[in-house]
C-alpha cells in the first residue's frame, strides 16, 4: 500500500498531461487530417505561410493552388486549417 501512495502522484501527473497536452494535440491532428482529405478543386484556401488562392488540382499528398501570380504546387499538408476556415466563413 505504501508504494502505490509513493506513485500516486506520478500517475496523477501522467493523467493531467495526457488529457490536457496529448489528447487534445491527437484531436487536432485528426481533424487536420480530415480537413486534407476533404479538399476539392474550387476551394479558396490559405497557406501556412500566408499565400491566398484556389485549388485549382489535386494529387494523393500535393495540391496545386492557382494565385494571382500563377501556379504553385504545394504539399497538403502545407494549407492552413484555421486561416482557411476563417476566409470561408468571412465570405459565407
Amino acid at each position: 500500500m505504501g508504494q502505490l501512495t509513493q506513485f500516486a502522484p506520478f500517475l496523477l501527473m501522467f493523467v493531467v498531461i495526457y488529457f490536457f497536452m496529448i489528447r487534445p494535440q491527437q484531436k487536432r491532428a485528426k481533424n487536420e487530417k480530415e480537413f486534407e482529405s476533404s479538399l476539392k478543386v474550387g476551394d479558396k484556401i490559405i497557406t501556412k505561410s500566408g499565400f491566398h488562392g484556389k485549388v485549382v488540382e489535386l494529387a494523393e499528398t500535393t495540391v496545386v493552388i492557382e494565385t494571382m501570380s500563377g501556379k504553385l504546387k504545394l504539399e497538403r499538408s502545407a494549407i492552413s486549417m484555421e486561416m482557411s476556415a476563417a476566409l470561408n466563413a468571412k465570405k459565407a
